[in-house]
């Protein structure tokens, strides 16, 4: 089964992450003490989200909207969560193995499961509207824009959902590799268009309303001897700044390409599977070694790399007040300046590794870890 395949790499992906070229083991970076530090971070609220992950490598994922914060765990349960006070508004139990989401769209909370399945729920009380069985274990968070809901199930192919019955209104498939890191990134919306990025290195342009591809383009060629050196999986969270969309390969290139044509305007050599944020007029990507790299939005070119933190298994990076911040295996969250990435503040969340996307509110900034501990912190 492509499942078990798709389970080794997984195994080998974090092997070759933790071991040089000639069998060494890399350890973790160990932290250095900050002097006067620039931040204080403060825990404003924690509870618990269930299980979390549990140990399962998927898309499980904070989802902030105005009237809630909303997770989910490996044991099927959805949670939303008062975002001031983490007061719980309401739980659901959706009675399967859910390994993906949550995700919003219009008036529902969307899950994605092992079993192939997409479930909605109600926004306001998690009832359950409806799920609608796919083809594949659905493992990026389903998203929507309140008419379509967009699904991706692990053989390589895109459902467009009607939000109202789940009904099937367009389905694209594309070829899956042999081996394939495991996990996707999730869809992005934008405007009548949804971007997605394949296991086979490319990125496409669907049309919102029908699926019709507008584009398609490479971001990275398989190279190498092995199918492990082959993987060029775009399993990191896409972003749209308004101007062009970014993407990043675990073949090793981060691409900035113009959203309306798919043209490439520019490439960068970096292996990453984790995502970016934005930061002025930089982007900031966190590699597969655990760097942490500052990118001219316009040229490509580097604006300043942070390697204080090699090998410790860094989450996506968040810009949030003036500073970047990532989380790491060790429950650590990392507060840079993204200026000249020097580590100005350091916190820490439990003892358990995260490896969620942080989520930012106006005031607060919102920590999910492997476990389910969902926490608020705020800086004084």
């Amino acid at each position: 089964m492509r499942t078990s395949r798709v389970l080794l790499v997984l195994l080998l992906a974090v092997g070759a992450a933790a071991c040089s070229s000639k069998g060494k083991v890399r350890e973790p970076a160990k932290l250095a003490s900050i002097e006067a530090p620039a931040v204080k971070p403060q825990t404003v609220w924690s509870h618990s989200a269930g299980k979390g992950s549990n140990g399962e490598f998927g898309g499980l994922r904070l989802a902030l909207e105005a009237d809630a914060l909303f997770a989910a765990d490996t044991a099927g349960r959805v949670y939303a969560f008062e975002p001031k006070t983490g007061k719980r508004l309401w739980e659901a139990s959706t009675q399967s193995r859910v390994i993906s989401g949550p995700g919003v769209s219009g008036d529902l909370v969307l899950v994605g499961t092992l079993d192939a399945e997409v479930i909605a729920l109600s926004r306001a009380d998690g009832k359950e509207k409806w799920r609608r069985s796919v083809s594949s274990e659905v493992m990026s968070a389903p998203v929507g824009n309140g008419d379509v809901v967009v699904a991706r199930s692990g053989d390589g192919r895109v459902y467009g959902l009607t939000a109202t019955r789940g009904d099937r209104v367009w389905l694209q498939d594309r070829t899956v590799p042999n081996l394939t890191l495991r996990g996707m990134s999730t869809p992005l919306l934008a405007g009548n268009r949804v971007y997605v990025g394949f296991d086979n290195g490319r990125l496409a342009a669907l049309k919102l309303s029908d699926g019709t591809p507008e584009w398609e383009q490479v971001v990275a060629v398989p190279s190498g001897r092995t199918e492990l050196e082959r993987l060029t999986d775009v399993d990191a969270s896409l972003l749209d700044n308004g101007k062009d969309l970014f993407a990043a390969s675990f073949g090793g290139e981060v691409a900035c390409l113009d959203g309306d044509t798919g043209q490439v305007l520019w490439r960068r050599s970096i292996k990453s599977y984790t995502g970016f944020a934005e930061a002025g007029d930089f982007i900031i990507v966190t590699d597969e070694s655990g760097v942490v790299w500052a990118l001219d939005a316009r040229t490509g070119a580097a604006a300043w790399k942070q390697e204080g933190l090699l090998n410790r298994r860094l989450s996506p990076p968040v810009s949030f007040k003036d500073w970047i911040v990532v989380g790491d295996f060790e429950g650590y969250l990392h507060w840079l300046d993204p200026k000249d990435g020097k580590i100005v503040g350091r916190s820490r969340e439990g003892s358990d590794p995260i490896r969620a996307a942080l989520v930012t509110g106006d005031d607060l900034l919102y920590v999910m870890n492997n476990t389910g501990r969902v926490a608020a912190v705020h800086l004084k």
